[in-house]
């Protein structure tokens, strides 16, 4: 058993986030198996070194480690672009100029009863989506999109194994993949691979068996199944957990510093404490 935890150094790290990075560490452990770290750093912008450096401190405080030098994503966009390629090649991708704004005013007046929120948010109207797949070669600092109706036509409705509350085969069907997913960004113009494309190239490199995260990310996962098809990759055993609340029922994000480990950690917790927070067991001696 190989898993890992992914976070992003834009923020402290949180219960919510220890949580995630714990449930995977016992699973490994439990299992005789390896956990790793990456970093996901593709957006430049608000990825900072130091809290690379406080996100490493504070999971090694809680008892966890990892080979070094853990993956970060901004060392690996080459791999990233060979498989936009395959995906262009296969007529699969087409670049979108359409803003936040644009997509909101398309969906303005949608029909009755059609979804409109569904993983990355507002479901793509289809507007720069050509009626056929575009020539030549594949374009530079270009957001694309995922023809997700072609897509589905090349790999048909690829199932995944969930654990977190029992084995089971989940299996979508291209028709909700087109109507609740749509075409999903696989590229963006200002920091080349997205989060899906990064994601099931990274998992495949590291050689990943279970993919243990939050639940959040369950929506999301049919759309890393059909990819990990469509490129030829091994689809992981995925795990997705309960999400650490705060008191009003809301999920823990960067912003909630009130609850961050470092805070914690100064006032004298200790890391059983902290498992004892989000519900685990102590460590084991």
């Amino acid at each position: 058993m190989i898993t890992r935890f992914a976070p992003s150094p834009t923020g402290p790290l949180h219960l919510g986030h220890a949580f995630s990075a714990l449930t995977a560490w016992d699973m490994a452990q439990a299992a005789g198996g390896t956990f790793l770290l990456r970093i996901d750093d593709l957006d430049r912008s608000r990825a900072r070194p130091e809290w690379e450096t406080r996100t490493k401190d504070d999971l090694r405080w809680l008892g966890l480690s990892w080979p070094e030098p853990c993956r970060r994503e901004s060392e690996h966009l080459s791999e990233y672009a060979a498989a936009l390629d395959r995906l262009w090649t296969m007529g699969l991708l087409y670049p979108c100029t359409c803003t936040r704004r644009d997509i909101r005013d398309a969906l303005s007046a949608p029909q009755e009863g059609a979804p409109l929120m569904g993983p990355d948010g507002l479901i793509y109207p289809g507007t720069c989506r050509p009626a056929r797949p575009p020539s030549g070669p594949r374009p530079d600092a270009a957001t694309l999109r995922l023809d997700m109706a072609r897509a589905c036509a090349v790999a048909g409705a690829p199932g995944f194994t969930e654990t977190a509350t029992g084995t089971q085969t989940v299996q979508t069907p291209p028709d909700r993949m087109v109507s609740r997913i749509g075409d999903v960004v696989l590229a963006r113009r200002d920091m080349g691979a997205a989060y899906h494309l990064a994601v099931v190239v990274d998992d495949a490199a590291q050689r990943i068996t279970h993919v243990v995260r939050g639940a959040d990310l369950f929506e999301a996962t049919p759309i890393h199944a059909l990819l990990q098809r469509l490129l030829g990759l091994p689809t992981p055993v995925y795990h997705h957990h309960r999400l650490i609340r705060d008191d009003a029922g809301k999920r823990l994000a960067k912003r909630d510093d009130a609850r961050a480990i470092a805070l914690y950690r100064t006032e004298g917790r200790c890391p059983d404490g902290i498992r004892a927070m989000v519900g685990l067991r102590p460590s084991a001696p």
